[in-house]
């Protein structure tokens, strides 16, 4: 399975916290990331949203279909994403667009079986993969990657 966390694009301060937009900075960083995940993200990858306004413009910019999934709100946990995203079972890639900090705390007790604060910035990809290997079941980090690196 391969599990791709995309914590959505910098978005503008203010109240109520799920009705908070892009900036025109947040929604160039997710048409730079999304172009790139388009060309590299398989057909059949379920991609599923947090219902804040923030996430929902940063998977619009991916240009594929989505689901909006209420346990990937701002105020979810870690657990709560990783059975949303039916890890590890699902067949097809999950392409999960949320919110600090509970991408991180999926990433790190995906990574190290320990849920601690760790950082994912505005716009970034992490791929999560689980294999077997040598009969045992692993987790590896297949690559991070952050919207100003994407080129065309």
């Amino acid at each position: 399975m391969e599990l791709i966390l995309w914590r959505h694009a910098e978005a503008e301060m203010g109240e109520p916290d799920e009705g908070r937009a892009l900036t025109p900075k947040g929604h160039k960083q997710a048409t730079r990331m999304g172009e790139w995940l388009d060309r590299h993200l398989t057909s059949g990858c379920r991609i599923l949203v947090s219902p804040a306004t923030r996430t929902l413009q940063t998977a619009e910019a991916l240009g594929r279909k989505f689901k909006i999934v209420d346990e990937l709100a701002p105020d979810s946990t870690a657990e709560r994403v990783i059975a949303a995203s039916n890890w590890p079972d699902s067949r097809e890639p999950v392409l999960i667009v949320g919110h600090q900090p509970t991408l991180g705390q999926v990433a790190s007790l995906l990574l190290t079986g320990v849920k601690q604060d760790w950082t994912i910035r505005k716009g970034n990809v992490w791929w999560i993969v689980r294999r077997e290997r040598e009969g045992e079941m692993e987790h590896y980090l297949r690559g991070v990657l952050a919207p100003d690196l994407v080129t065309k």
